[in-house]
């Protein structure tokens, strides 16, 4: 018996050998690998070039080494003094409040930022014109310097040096805002931006007790020695009750890394999705090959290889032409980065330099080279039993019964290791398991889709049209494309129907049903002293209205039962709830729009120690239960209340809805502001825009939010992530075409036998072509029905189950989906058969 290095060096050279002929029949392989190995290549290096700017460009994100931030109180002298040990300190403060013209024609919300004369430590802030921002922002006698972010000036119809008012301050454009490089770190925001000094703000009046501001305290070491864990630890020993939020630059805008890590993680199983389903076009791309070499695989038996060289041939160039395939991918996914920079360069210092990220192309070539081997080996095993006899005979090996059971063990594997590498190069591990098992799912059922049209055509009625009678038969005859067609186009279209209702119900629900429900107007930031006042203009302003007033202030969470958030293990989809500050309220009465679900609500005259209402689906995601405690820090003051209750919260009606409410005792005495509501639903937009200039007039620190207009900054951003979300799932799409494609090269040699003898019998090209045309139209309506029914189940999981939304079915999406499915099967596959009607009867009879 020879040696396994023997066989595999006479295997290599036959191998070489066949590939100098070229590379046809390996098209459409080439195609459905390198697709697949570039989206994931391309998605993980985009990824990891945001996070490795956030992160080595962190400092300059931060405009600090690290970030101490204060809700709603400047820090004290001794907290200053502790921050002043470790370096440089520069303070920024924020928050939100109205614009308006000097003439009072317009108004517009706005986010403020104050900063102090040593902004900014790390970067610069790049202005038009380019003058110092000392200069920009200096004062002149009553009237403050300030520079905007464009847009504002877009809104506002104005322009680079006139007035606006601010609270009770006058403000003059001294410019515009180009580069910000801390604003990433600031978070996103629904409103331009304002920039100005801190004695401008406090010069307008807007901060106050009760008002919703942010002060940033950011350091710049004097020594590289401190490190930001031992002062974190420092700071949190000596002022445990501080409640500041305590950011370093190597976290620069962690909200803004964990949703690009999840937003990657979705693109990757998206990609993986697309090689998977192109791992079909593979098993029909090399059956389809393997087909094609009969005579040469028979020939080698004749001569006297054994089946184990047979197989390692074909293997082996499998392997080299899936290599190059895996090569033109990487290189897609290694130039990704470089085009993605030169839309992101205003928004996040990506370099412009070409860089290579080794884990992602890595991982995209584990993936693609798994996939050739999964779906190509069940062909290589059915080849191993092409019998001699096939040289003399021109047919090809029958694919009945089942490969060896080594090459099935073989798939099994190389199946389980693509599973086990998605679910373990994933963050949210259950996320990546549940869509591998749809997936899984999903093949199962659109086989038995495939059987069960078969089964429906084979039981058919007698039909008179011969060309409807020849289409059907092909449907349910041996060797038939249903379950190539279903199967290729299932799973794409399925994808990209989920994607379009959700698409389309969360628009729906935001420009359409969302504002009926909606209030009209928040208005934040309503002192102690105006809320009479205030309630008073409103009820003039819109007397069918109704107004909800409630108390408000800021608290973050410290603890659970005792223990610091910072230890805990948190779900991904609870962690912003202890994220940053929380709005907090306390109430006598449950809110008329919430519904106790366990526990009791305290009574009227309640007393005793502090209790809380806790939102019960953001409770049970940080594992808790009624009698647990739950510490908060507001104004500088730690209070721990045991958890009296769960309750529904309704947040898709934008109505005043908190994580957590209190009883009335728990905060006695404490400072606070109001927060209200104003629905009006007979309000017009002219008596809407009446209300919102003069409650912005009479009251210019109190900020008023126009529910419409941040729906609108909502749905473009939706429509955004809608886009890039479609991108990807084209991806699957294209896949699930040239996997069509494969299929039909794989059955175009009995395809051609078939039209032959047709045609021998007397059928017209005309005829053939009808039929053709019926069959893929059958196909194509099937493949449809299943993706509306798969993609619709979908979406109704993601909308109702998860989103907490209403999930209505689309007849838009339904007819967009048949028209795909219809285009593509009947345009391909008539492409595809085209050729072989116009095929020479006689040649093709000799070789039968």
């Amino acid at each position: 018996m020879t040696s396994f290095s023997t066989r595999f060096s006479v295997a290599l050279r036959i191998a070489l050998r066949e590939l100098r002929g070229g590379l046809r029949g390996f098209y459409i392989f080439l195609a459905c690998i390198a697709l697949g190995t570039a989206a994931i290549a391309a998605v993980n290096s985009v990824s990891g070039a945001i996070t490795d700017a956030i992160s080595s460009e962190g400092r300059t994100l931060l405009a600090g080494d690290m970030r101490f931030e204060l809700d709603n109180r400047e820090a004290t002298d001794q907290e200053r003094a502790f921050l002043s040990r470790y370096g440089d300190i520069q303070l920024s403060t924020n928050l939100r409040s109205m614009a308006r013209l000097a003439d009072g024609s317009d108004q517009s919300l706005v986010e403020i930022k104050a900063v102090d004369d040593a902004y900014p430590l790390y970067g610069k802030l790049i202005a038009d014109p380019d003058r110092p921002l000392a200069e920009l922002l200096s004062t002149d006698g009553n009237i403050h310097g300030a520079l905007v972010a464009p847009l504002l000036l877009e809104r506002m119809n104005s322009r680079v040096g006139d007035d606006l008012l601010i609270g009770n301050a006058r403000f003059r454009i001294t410019g515009t805002i180009v580069t910000e490089p801390d604003a990433i770190s600031d978070g996103f925001g629904f409103a331009p931006r304002v920039l100005t000094s801190r004695d401008a703000l406090f010069a307008s009046g807007l901060v106050a007790t009760g008002s919703l501001v942010e002060h940033a305290y950011k350091i710049r070491f004097k020594t590289p020695t401190e490190t930001a864990a031992t002062i974190r630890e420092a700071a949190q020993r000596e002022f445990p009750t501080a409640g500041w939020s305590i950011r370093a630059s190597d976290r620069a805008a962690p909200s803004l890394a964990e949703n690009i890590e999840r937003f990657s993680q979705f693109l990757t199983l998206v990609g993986l999705t697309a090689l998977i389903v192109g791992g079909v076009g593979v098993a029909n791309a090399v059956k389809a090959f393997l087909d094609s070499k009969r005579t040469v695989i028979a020939t080698l038996k004749c001569v006297g290889a054994p089946a184990s060289v047979v197989v390692l041939v074909y293997l082996i160039q499998i392997t080299l032409v899936a290599t190059l395939g895996i090569a033109l991918g990487l290189v897609l996914g290694a130039i990704a980065p470089l085009i993605t920079a030169t839309y992101l360069q205003g928004i996040l210092p990506i370099s412009a330099e070409f860089t290579l990220y080794p884990r992602a192309l890595a991982l995209a070539t584990v993936f693609g080279l798994l996939v050739t081997f999964a779906f190509a080996i069940l062909p290589l095993g059915h080849a191993r039993k092409v019998p001699a006899t096939a040289l003399f005979r021109e047919q090809g090996f029958e694919e009945t019964g089942l490969a060896p059971w080594p090459y099935i063990l073989a798939m099994g594997a190389a199946l389980s290791a693509i599973a086990a590498l998605a679910i373990f190069s994933s963050e949210q591990r259950w996320i990546a398991a549940t869509f591998l098992a749809a997936m899984a799912i999903g093949f199962v059922l659109l086989r038995l889709v495939a059987y069960g049209i078969a089964f429906l055509a084979k039981r058919s009625p007698r039909i008179h049209s011969a060309a409807l009678r020849l289409a059907v038969g092909n449907i349910h005859r041996p060797g038939a494309l249903t379950p190539a067609v279903t199967l290729s186009l299932g799973l794409g279209l399925s994808l990209l129907v989920a994607l379009a209702l959700i698409d389309g119900n969360l628009r729906r629900e935001l420009t359409g049903n969302l504002p009926e429900r909606a209030p009209n107007f928040f208005f934040v930031d309503i002192q102690g002293n105006e809320i009479d006042a205030f309630r008073q203009r409103v009820e003039t302003l819109a007397p069918e209205g109704k107004l909800i007033e409630v108390p408000m202030l800021r608290g973050r969470i410290l603890a659970l039962n005792g223990t610091e958030v910072e230890k805990l293990e948190v779900p991904p989809e609870g962690r912003w709830v202890l994220r940053g500050d929380r709005g907090l309220t306390y109430a006598r009465n449950v809110p008329e729009n919430s519904t106790v679900t366990e526990g009791e609500w305290w009574p009227d005259d309640y007393s005793g120690e502090p209790l809380v209402s806790f939102s019960e689906q953001e409770g049970r995601e940080l594992g808790l239960k009624i009698g647990d405690t739950v510490t908060v820090n507001v104004l500088g003051r730690n209070i721990t209340a045991r958890l009296a209750s769960f309750r529904t919260v309704q947040w898709e009606s934008l109505s005043m809805n908190f994580v957590m409410i209190f009883s009335p005792n728990t905060f006695a005495g404490a400072p606070h502001a109001w927060l209200a509501t104003l629905i009006d639903g007979e309000a017009t937009p002219a008596e809407e825009a009446t209300i919102l200039r003069e409650v912005t007039r009479t009251f210019p620190t109190i900020t008023t939010v126009r529910v419409k207009d941040a729906l609108e900054v909502v749905d473009r951003l939706v429509g955004q992530l809608a886009t890039a979300i479609r991108a990807a799932a084209a991806i699957a799409l294209i896949a699930s075409v040239l996997v069509l494609s494969g299929a039909l090269a794989a059955g175009n040699r009995a395809r051609t036998h078939d039209a032959v003898i047709l045609k021998t019998l007397g059928a017209t090209r005309a005829m053939l072509i009808r039929a053709f045309t019926y069959e893929y139209l059958l196909l194509g309506i099937a493949t449809a029905v299943f993706a509306l029914v798969a993609g619709g189940g979908i979406a109704w999981y993601v909308l109702a189950m998860i989103m907490k939304l209403p999930s209505n079915f689309l007849p838009d999406v339904a007819l967009l989906t048949l028209l795909i499915a219809l285009v593509v099967t009947i345009g391909i596959g008539l492409a595809g058969t085209w050729r072989i009607l116009g095929q020479k009867a006689a040649p093709v009879l000799r070789e039968l």
